[in-house]
């Protein structure tokens, strides 16, 4: 599945779509600035996977400070079976940089 960009996403959600965000950042980060996703930390996410089982066939949305570790986030969901799991290029730099 193709990664989505800030706009995209903000738009989704200006809209009121129904979308399951993960945030893989630390709990730090997300202190200090988040967009209301589900807060993951990335090396929690291993032992969080059978709480998102049932996501495994829908639409994903994994983003952290930049994109990097929410592409590791990525592909690490979809080795395990789930299905569609987009990036948000750049992150909560590009976000903050752009929208807010």
């Amino acid at each position: 599945m193709s990664d989505i960009n800030i706009h995209e996403l903000h738009e989704r959600m200006q809209n009121g779509e129904k979308l399951n965000i993960i945030d893989v950042r630390e709990p730090y980060e997300f202190e200090e600035f988040n967009i209301g996703a589900t807060l993951i930390p990335l090396n929690e996410l291993p032992s969080k996977l059978a709480e998102l089982s049932n996501l495994k066939d829908q639409e994903v949305i994994v983003h952290c400070r930049s994109g990097a570790r929410s592409n590791n986030a990525k592909m690490f969901m979809m080795s395990e079976g789930f299905t569609n799991v987009r990036n948000l290029i750049g992150g909560m730099m590009a976000w903050q940089a752009e929208i807010n």
